[in-house]
């Protein structure tokens, strides 16, 4: 969409168009709003309003911008636009379907892998996004998190020490007030054994506008900060998006990005390699891709995990190493993130191991004959005995420990 078009829809200046705090305040959340600034027929509006009753709208002028309304395929559409299909009822969907609530020792936090959380900051979005797994909550006005949940959490992690990397989600921290974000940062910097802040936004995607110095300035008096975005299709890196990742890159904030596999906006091979291609050239490490999740509503969006590892055998190989991201499933009823490869090792014996290439050439490698596998003598890193801390595999393997089974 051109500035005239922009214009003539939401009658703005630049200067309008440019603050983030105006996008806010003009975000599409009805489908009066729709209708009166698209042109959309009846049968279309009345199966957005039925969706709508049930999971909110909420869509930014910006993000809006790049809807093609004339093509029932445009990805920014699909991901953006309630649809009936979200109505649609199935019996494994579930609210929670990675037990985010069951793992959770103090509300708004999420304990499921040893020496890491999650910390529900905010349930504010700029956007509300039609494939979100956590439905159940963002922009819920019963699910609101308060500081003092907040500080619940923070203290938790002071009271392990085990915790030494901390996620911050929601929602979208970047839309917290300023100074409730400094607050917890500032916070979990105390803390000694916490090696790690991350947030994770969807803010560069959608509101760009929001990454601005006034942000920056505040991130950067807490470096280092690790911030993941969320960027699905090769259309969203707009030239507003990739001003957002160059301000953040400069400041020296490492960025990752996590992708859903979504059905009909990135299940192709073509599509997800162009995707990875834009956010290595624009200095994001590709970090996961996700199957997505068994959450209520989402059905239509779901692909075949047969899909993903035809994606990958694409990038394997095909391109560099930077610009490939792990494929996982996020096990349902809290299993955890499971990585999910194509089979590159066809067979294992004692001394050898035969394996296949990306163009499917068949070569073995030989194993080194080691007399005496131990664990390095004069190893000063880890104290002996660590069993009591190993879980899962890594505890069968373990010398220290007998059990033949989980």
């Amino acid at each position: 969409m051109d500035w005239e078009e922009i214009q003539e829809i939401w009658d703005c200046t630049k200067e309008e168009w440019n603050d983030w705090q105006w996008q806010l305040a003009n975000r599409i959340t009805t489908v009066e709003e729709l209708a009166t600034s698209f042109d959309l027929s009846a049968a279309q509006l009345s199966e957005i309003e039925e969706a709508i009753d049930i999971f909110p709208m909420s869509i930014t002028p910006y993000y809006a911008s790049m809807i093609d309304f004339n093509s029932d395929s445009c990805p920014i559409h699909l991901q953006a636009i309630p649809q009936k299909a979200e109505l649609e009822e199935c019996n494994y969907e579930m609210d929670d379907p990675l037990h985010e609530e069951d793992d959770s020792p103090v509300p708004g936090l999420t304990h499921r892998y040893p020496d890491r959380v999650l910390l529900m900051v905010t349930n504010q979005c700029s956007m509300f996004c039609r494939h979100c797994t956590r439905k159940r909550k963002v922009g819920d006005g019963n699910s609101q998190v308060d500081f003092a949940q907040i500080e619940a959490g923070i203290e938790y992690i002071k009271d392990n020490p085990q915790v030494r990397d901390v996620l911050l989600s929601g929602g979208d921290p970047l839309l917290m007030d300023l100074e409730m974000l400094k607050k917890v940062i500032a916070k979990l910097k105390e803390i000694s054994h916490l090696d790690i802040v991350r947030l994770g936004s969807r803010v560069p995607v959608v509101l760009p506008q929001k990454i601005d110095d006034q942000l920056i300035d505040l991130l950067q008096d807490y470096s280092p900060l690790w911030i993941n975005t969320h960027f699905n299709h090769p259309r969203e890196l707009t030239a507003e998006s990739k001003e957002a990742l160059h301000k953040l890159a400069e400041a020296g904030f490492p960025l990752g990005n996590q992708t859903v596999l979504l059905r009909n906006v990135n299940d192709c091979p073509t599509i997800m390699k162009e995707l990875m291609h834009q956010l290595v050239e624009n200095r994001v490490r590709p970090y996961y891709l996700y199957q997505c999740d068994l959450s209520r509503g989402i059905e239509h969006f779901r692909t075949t995990i047969a899909k993903g590892i035809e994606i990958m055998e694409s990038l394997f190989g095909h391109t560099s190493g930077l610009a490939i991201p792990r494929y996982v499933v996020d096990a349902p009823e809290g299993g955890g993130k499971i990585p999910v490869t194509p089979n590159y090792l066809i067979s294992s014996a004692q001394d050898k191991q035969v394996l296949r290439n990306y163009e499917g050439e068949i070569v073995t490698y030989i194993e080194p004959t080691i007399e005496d596998d131990q664990c390095p003598c004069h190893c000063d890193i880890c104290s002996g005995d660590e069993s009591e801390g190993e879980v899962g595999v890594q505890k069968l393997l373990s010398d220290q420990n007998n059990k033949l089974s989980l």
